[in-house]
């Protein structure tokens, strides 16, 4: 695998940040849910950085940014409402369309395990992948978080609950 750092978001990866969204739009929408229009331009994605990083000052998002030796940005990975509910946190990632398959989702889910462990001292990690999103459900399982049963209420929209226990 080619040399890549993860490192939390800043709030001068405006740009690179923009860049990365843009050129990886229809890839992220035909597996998650699409974002506004808006935000794909240096105020949107400036606004969306400062709300991610008012949310880390407050313990409440830990957001992360995957880049390659050039310093690209490659990827993002994010553990979002941690403490809700205590000890838990969701986890979130997007990766390259063009680095798929080279095991930048699974080395950003361990280091959001990482995170969740030593800095944050949860327990559990929760991630909703829809059914479609065959290779994200591999990464979720490689990792060892295990498909949640669904219930007979279950109205997400064909999205599945994975659960990992974190000892």
């Amino acid at each position: 695998m080619k040399s890549f750092s993860i490192r939390e978001l800043e709030s001068t990866d405006t740009e690179a940040l923009l860049a990365f969204e843009r050129h990886n739009r229809a890839w992220f929408e035909s597996h998650i849910d699409a974002r506004d229009p808006a935000f794909y331009s240096l105020p949107g994605v400036a606004e969306h950085i400062a709300g991610y990083l008012s949310d880390f000052a407050i313990g409440a998002w830990h957001p992360f940014v995957i880049e390659d030796c050039s310093g690209n940005i490659v990827g993002r990975a994010n553990l979002k409402d941690i403490g809700s509910p205590p000890g838990s946190a969701q986890v979130g990632y997007r990766i390259d369309q063009g680095m798929c398959g080279q095991g930048l989702a699974t080395l950003a889910l361990r280091h959001l395990i990482q995170a969740a462990r030593t800095r944050w001292r949860l327990t559990q990690l929760v991630a909703c992948v829809y059914e479609s999103n065959v290779g994200s459900r591999k990464v979720l399982e490689r990792c060892g978080f295990l498909p949640e049963q669904p219930s007979c209420a279950d109205e997400t929209g064909g999205e599945r609950r994975f659960v990992l226990s974190i000892q």
